[in-house]
Parts: C-alpha cells; sequence; structure tokens
C-alpha cells in the first residue's frame, strides 16, 4: 500500500517511520532542502542554529516513540539535563535562575511570599496528578466526537481542579507574588497561548518544565529531527527535497494522486504534515474541505515571532543556555499577542535568548556564542524590512541595558526570520510560528480532525491537531495517525 506524507517537520518524520516500519511503502514530499520543518538549521561561518524548537522537554514522551522501534534517544543523541533550567530577568530589575533540583526552587519560592515553597509543592502535586492522568488518558486517544472526550477519570479530576478556570485564575488561587506566578504561567508560551483564555488543565507545563526537568540533545534540535529521518530511511521510506506538493487530487471522496512541480504520483492514502489551513484551502478542491475558509478566519491563531539567528565573537556570562526576558505589564504583551483590536508590534515585549553555545561545542567557534533572540509577535502583522530592523535594534538595546554588555559590536552574523518567511517557508497560515493557540475550544476534540471528515483516506497529523503544539505532541500525533491507519487498512 503506497502512503505519500506531504511535509517533513516531526509529523511528517515520525508518520513516515512509523509506517515504513509496519510495511508501508511510504513515499514523503519536502517544499524545502532538508527534513525537519520548523526544526531545520541555519548555518554561517561555523555558527549554528536550530530554527525553530529550542527546548527538550517531555522526555517520557521522545522515550515512547523510540520504543516503538526498541531504541532509546540516547541511541541516537547525547542528553543533557541542564542546570540551571533558565534564567528569569524580571524586567529589568531582579534575576533568577530555576534550579534542575526542585528543593532549590522551593527554597526560592519562599523568597518570594509567606510559604512559597510549600504552595509550589502542592501547584505541582496537583500539576503531576494531571500529567499522569494526560498522558495516560487523553492525550495518546483520539477524538471525533464529544462521547470520545467523556472520560469519566479525566471529568472527575477536572472537576475537582475547576478545570473550566483560566489559567491565570487557576494559578491567582495557588499564588500571591508577581514573580511566582510569572513563572508558573510562562510555559504556557510553548503551547502559543495566553494564561488569561488558556483553561487551568494546562497548569501541567509546571510538571513538565520544572518537576521533569528541560534537557539539550548533543547537535540541537536537529539532531532530534534528523534521527528519526535516518529511522524512517532505515525501514525504507523515501525521502523527496525541493519538491512542494501543488495539489492533492480526489476522486469519489478518495484521494488518488498528490501532484508535484515536477510530477503526478498516484497514492492509496495520504497524510499531510503542512501547514493545515494552506492544505485545505489550496491543495484541494474547496468541496473536500473538512473546514471552510470562514472557520480558519475565527480560530485564535497563536503567535508568530520575530527570530534574529545572531553570531557573536565573544561569551555572555549574563546569559544562560535559556534566557527569559520578562515585561512588567506583560498582561498588555499578550493583548497585543492575542486580541485582534490590538495586534500591534509591541512596544515593551517579553522575549527569549536561547545560547546553545553554553551547552554544545559545535553550536559555535570557540571563545564565541550563538544567540538565537525571540520575539512572539501576532499573526498577520505588516512585516517589512525596516520594521524588523528597527524592531531588531529596540530588543537588542533592551537586552544590552539589561544585561549591561555591548552585545551589536560584536556581531559577526545576523540573519532575522519573521511573518513573511513563516508564510513563505512553511505555508503558515497569517505567518503564526506555531499553528492554534489552545483555548478551551481548541484542545482535544475542538482541534481539526486527523482525519478528513469528506475524503476517505486523507489524514492530517502535527501541531494544528491533537494533542497540540510542541515537539512531542506531534510525535503523538503521528503515533495516534499511524495507529488508526494501522488498524483500518490491515
Amino acid at each position: 500500500m503506497k502512503v505519500i506524507i506531504v511535509g517533513t517537520g516531526f509529523g511528517g518524520l515520525a508518520a513516515a517511520a512509523l509506517l515504513a516500519k509496519n510495511g508501508y511503502e511510504v513515499i514523503v514530499f519536502e517544499k524545502n532542502d532538508h527534513p525537519g520543518g520548523r526544526a531545520s538549521v541555519y548555518s554561517e561561518k561555523n555558527f549554528y542554529f536550530d530554527m525553530g524548537p529550542s527546548w527538550y522537554l517531555m522526555p517520557d514522551v521522545f522515550e515512547n516513540f523510540y520504543s516503538e522501534f526498541g531504541k532509546k534517544p540516547e541511541d541516537f543523541f547525547e542528553l543533557k539535563k541542564l542546570d540551571p533550567s533558565y534564567r528569569i530577568y524580571f524586567g529589568g530589575e531582579k534575576v533568577i535562575d530555576i534550579s534542575a533540583d526542585l528543593k532549590k526552587n522551593f527554597a526560592l519560592f519562599d523568597t518570594f511570599e509567606k510559604d512559597g515553597g510549600k504552595k509550589l509543592q502542592k501547584y505541582l502535586e496537583s500539576a503531576g496528578k494531571m500529567y499522569d492522568v494526560s498522558i495516560k488518558e487523553l492525550m495518546y486517544r483520539d477524538y471525533r466526537t464529544i462521547f470520545d472526550f467523556m472520560d469519566r477519570k479525566l471529568m472527575s479530576q477536572g472537576l475537582k481542579l475547576n478545570l473550566l478556570d483560566s489559567l491565570d485564575k487557576f494559578v491567582s488561587k495557588h499564588f500571591e507574588s508577581d514573580e511566582a506566578k510569572k513563572i508558573v504561567e510562562y510555559s504556557i508560551g510553548f503551547l502559543g497561548s495566553s494564561p488569561h483564555n488558556t483553561p487551568s488543565f494546562y497548569h501541567i507545563m509546571s510538571h513538565i518544565d520544572l518537576t521533569l526537568g528541560v534537557w539539550y540533545p548533543e547537535g540541537g534540535m536537529r539532531k532530534v529531527a534528523d534521527s528519526v529521518y535516518r529511522l524512517a530511511m532505515s525501514y525504507g521510506a523515501k525521502f523527496h527535497f525541493n519538491e512542494p506538493v501543488v495539489k492533492i487530487e480526489i476522486e469519489d471522496k478518495t484521494a488518488k494522486r498528490v501532484i508535484t512541480d515536477k510530477n503526478t504520483y498516484n497514492a492509496d492514502l495520504v497524510i499531510v504534515n503542512a501547514d493545515y489551513a494552506h492544505a485545505e484551502m489550496d491543495l484541494i478542491e474547496n468541496e473536500y474541505n473538512s473546514y471552510s475558509k470562514q472557520y480558519w478566519e475565527k480560530r485564535v491563531m497563536a503567535p508568530s515571532a520575530l527570530v534574529a539567528y545572531v553570531g557573536v565573537d565573544k561569551k555572555f556570562d549574563e546569559l544562560a543556555h535559556h534566557t527569559l526576558f520578562l515585561d512588567k505589564d506583560w498582561s498588555k504583551g499578550f493583548d497585543t499577542l492575542f486580541d485582534p483590536k490590538k495586534a500591534a508590534w509591541p512596544e515593551n515585549p517579553s522575549y527569549y535568548v536561547n545560547v546553545p553555545s553554553k551547552t554544545d561545542t559545535t553550536a559555535a567557534p570557540k571563545g564565541k556564542d550563538t544567540l538565537f533572540i525571540l520575539i512572539p509577535l501576532a499573526p498577520g502583522l505588516k512585516d517589512t524590512p525596516e520594521l524588523r530592523e528597527q524592531f531588531f535594534n529596540k530588543i537588542l538595546h533592551n537586552l544590552e541595558t539589561t544585561i549591561g554588555q555591548n552585545i551589536r559590536d560584536h556581531i559577526v552574523v545576523k540573519r532575522i526570520f519573521a511573518l513573511t518567511d513563516f508564510k513563505d517557508r512553511y505555508n503558515a497560515y497569517k505567518g503564526t510560528a506555531l499553528g492554534l493557540s489552545h483555548t478551551m475550544m481548541q484542545t482535544a476534540l475542538f482541534r481539526p480532525s486527523h482525519k478528513s471528515k469528506k475524503v476517505k483516506n486523507l489524514y492530517y497529523t502535527g501541531h494544528y491537531t491533537h494533542p497540540g503544539i510542541g515537539v512531542p505532541m506531534t510525535l503523538i500525533s503521528s503515533q495516534i495517525v499511524a495507529k488508526e491507519i494501522i488498524n483500518e487498512y490491515k
């Protein structure tokens, strides 16, 4: 049986590996020149940058995926637990390190507010229980009707925890201090969401980063993508790079052919890992769309971003491997990201700096650093070279002022990647960097379906589908899809 997969993001690579292992003839098409999707690499003058994902979280999910092949992550790359897990600058006034040692974090929270450590312990116990329930009962299942979602154990836990509350409201019941609240809420950014409109179920993110820890694969996230690519090839999957798909031909509600800019290929089954909205609106005829143009216009999209890949000729001790710069009034920042009426290039944004050369000797020449500077932006904003340069200079000035160091005089490599690049390189709807935000009505059953509602043999995988945004989630998405296909097409 011939399976054609569109796109080599983690979802496409994982689906290719899983189905090839189970005996399917797998052909994968990718519009760009190498695998990984957003997890591709930019290199210049021996500086190496992961262009997209930079956090290795949920190690148990990676272990589960590789176990499908009788392997472990360590068979492909060396994993290091980061300590500190990350550093936070609060509005330029206070700087703290989040430790890999939970006891140190409990002591840290005691400095924020009375009994802060006990409060954090209680909060993490709740997050841990919900994480266990979600891993065992929620994440690895598909949802097609409301009845699939009505899991007794999950609903019981949800009622206990008031999971219909927003995350921000839920956090405010546990903590009083600004620092404590921001530390347990910042990680919602991994889901492209705001704590004000994300269900409190996602407080599991604190368990993920504080309890399970923050890790780094030597060689970067590109090494992880490459490992899944090599797994797929080892089972016979074939890859065509620089060959964008331009159409999926459908007859009698069945995907028959995939047309690229070079050739036409017959298919028994098609899996789309490309941008879901792009596939629906640009690759298939409107009559076969599961979701209308109006549907996509009404979705709450996760932010886009301006990402600056900067190579510098010195080391900066003020920066950790992961460093967060959180603005005092970060609520206003969320408004500019998620409120269409207030969407704009932000005045005082929170932002993130990744310095993989702190951990990885291959990321930069000796004595130098790679800086990955990411500032979230509202999707759909006007994007010009002038706006980018102005904004970059503004953020760089803030960064230099905050850490008390001159950076710009040490720059030897610079590339800026923003909204139009996300559109052009990844066909990303409105230039989103992440896909669909995780609001209550865009979670589980309410995310776009893995299986087309109108085409018998057309499937979707990746960050738009359940369970959602992030590399671990896209691996799970493909495990769900592969299992469904194997069961249906025995």
